[in-house]
């Protein structure tokens, strides 16, 4: 039986309810035993502190030292390869080049590249440019969708069909998928998110522009999603300072943990890729500047002046209240399951964000932003009793940034993902290359033992 947009099909029906209500009556887990069995939930500690799964040469967080045997919070440090990230985006500022290249071949294959081996990965991924015949046609354009995450992953496996080499797990093939994948990421979500533009009103113009060999990732991103292909040196600089910012965080973070789960299993990269596109997808993870930006729109729209503190910092309790926007409790944007004192990237960005509201015309809102972050770690401080050091993050700025370039809402992760997949790939070919066991973790089974009650005797 065919089945449309409007069929009850997708209804929440009575029968769907009922069973969700017994799912979740022996689902849910009384909270108390994940101490009594010193269940490490989340693989944190009690004190929230990752625990130790693995070993990577790939990133470092560092957000405390041991001083006198005693673990003291500092200022946030975070380095690709063993190279601090501000060492890294100094370099390529003062010499006027763009980053993300040069950042992705450091993170993949552990060195810096000489000016040679730089043109030469460049060109490299300049080759890998190219989506398969018609595939913008049969896979892009049909069945488009609201979700650009999900078009991603939907293109990475459907890549899949159109390798020839799909299963080769060899490490120089799957070296050769994961740069056609950092190549093809900008095109895949650019020409998605047009598809499903032009879908939702023919009226609008469908257009695809090709990524041209002469330019940086970051420049095609701007020209590929513009109709007129413009863009300012500083719009291109921003973009690709984001991507080195967001290329790479440490082992730990869901998806690249994601990214090590499922390579152990031996299964081919485009699954490897998409599965950590799911948990990128997640609001908890890939989505977090996307709820920044809504909060600010809230707080814009509930106060008067942008200037007052007094009324600022009335909406920042609201919001800890759960009495302003989505009343969860929280300040988007502040605070990080790992930095304390502050977020390198953030402090990197941060200049930055300034330059672009003035060329931009809104340092108003820049402002607002800069007043946010002041206010909130005070305001966290009174609420909060467990309170132990707060400081904005990359996410605080990001969607501020991509606003005013001009990207919509809907590619604001996927952006995260055109900059991440070069860190995934790393973790992918760290995982190949030192893999000795699928990664399994453990659950205690806390149910109790029953018998089997033959059908006829049920009620």
């Amino acid at each position: 039986m065919a089945r449309n947009a409007n069929s009850d099909f997708f209804a929440l029906t009575p029968e769907i309810l009922d069973l969700t209500d017994l799912c979740t009556s022996h689902s849910t887990i009384d909270p108390s035993l994940y101490a009594k069995y010193d269940v490490k939930r989340g693989l944190r500690d009690l004190n929230g502190k990752g625990v130790l799964t693995g070993l990577t040469e790939i990133s470092e967080i560092v957000s405390s030292r041991q001083v006198d045997g005693q673990s003291v919070p500092c200022e946030g440090e975070l380095y690709y390869r063993g190279i601090n990230i501000k060492d890294i985006v100094r370099g390529f500022l003062t010499e006027n080049r763009f980053g993300f290249e040069e950042t992705t071949y450091l993170l993949l294959f552990g060195e810096l590249p000489s000016a040679e081996r730089l043109c030469k990965f460049k060109d490299l991924l300049s080759k890998y440019r190219t989506l398969p015949t018609n595939f913008v046609r049969d896979i892009i354009m049909k069945a488009p969708t609201f979700d650009m995450m999900n078009t991603l992953a939907r293109s990475v496996l459907t890549l899949y069909a159109y390798d020839q080499k799909a299963n080769d797990t060899s490490l120089p093939n799957v070296l050769r998928q994961c740069l056609e994948m950092i190549a093809l990421f900008p095109q895949l979500a650019v020409y998605g998110y047009q598809a499903y533009v032009h879908n939702q009103n023919p009226n609008n113009s469908f257009f695809i522009h090709a990524p041209k060999p002469e330019l940086s990732t970051a420049e095609n991103i701007l020209c590929m999603l513009r109709m007129d292909q413009q863009y300012t040196e500083l719009e291109a600089r921003i973009l690709d300072l984001a991507l080195v910012l967001h290329a790479e965080h440490g082992g730990g973070n869901n998806s690249s943990f994601t990214t090590h789960v499922v390579a152990s299993s031996g299964t081919d990269a485009y699954s490897v890729i998409a599965a950590a596109l799911g948990s990128l997808k997640g609001p908890k993870h890939g989505g977090a500047n996307i709820k920044v930006m809504k909060m600010f729109e809230d707080m814009k729209q509930s106060i008067d002046d942008w200037t007052d503190e007094d009324k600022v910092t009335d909406y920042l309790r609201k919001l800890l209240h759960k009495e302003a926007f989505d009343h969860a409790g929280l300040i988007y944007g502040m605070g990080h399951a790992v930095y304390s004192l502050s977020d390198p990237r953030a402090d990197i960005f941060r200049k930055f964000v300034q330059s672009l509201s003035e060329e931009k015309g809104l340092v108003r809102e820049y402002q607002l932003y800069s007043l946010v972050e002041r206010l909130a770690p005070e305001v966290i401080a009174q609420e909060r009793k467990t309170y132990k050091g707060v400081s904005a993050n990359i996410d605080f700025y990001s969607g501020f940034v991509y606003h005013m370039l001009g990207l919509p809402l809907e590619l604001y992760t996927p952006v995260f993902a055109m900059a991440r997949i070069a860190g995934w790939s790393a973790h992918l070919l760290e995982e190949q290359i030192n893999t000795g066991k699928i990664i399994r973790p453990a659950y205690k089974s806390i149910a109790a033992r029953r018998v089997y009650i033959p059908l006829h005797d049920r009620t």
